[in-house]
């Protein structure tokens, strides 16, 4: 099957809404200083999708099919990244 530059840009895209919409459920779930904002909420995002996909597989579940169930696994991942990314934070910082 080939693949043409508009699948790719449509996958591409779909990760930033992933990742945004991830990054910032888990930011509003997990308090703290970790970092706010569009591209913060984006990478958080994204790796948290990579975090809980690998989360998933290790509990034994098949590759997650659905916008649904790729929100719920991303969210998680992101609940993850963002305490990770909390403990290691500075106290002091303002």
């Amino acid at each position: 099957m080939r693949r043409t530059w508009q699948t790719d840009d449509v996958d591409f895209i779909g990760w930033v809404i992933l990742g945004f919409i991830a990054g910032a459920l888990s930011g509003a779930v997990v308090g703290g200083r970790t970092a706010r904002g569009c591209l913060p909420n984006i990478v958080v995002g994204i790796l948290g999708a990579l975090v809980g996909g690998w989360l998933a597989r290790q509990m034994g579940f098949d590759q997650v099919s659905g916008f649904l169930a790729a929100i719920v696994v991303a969210v998680g991942g992101s609940i993850v990244v963002r305490v990770i990314l909390e403990a290691l934070s500075p106290r002091d910082r303002r």
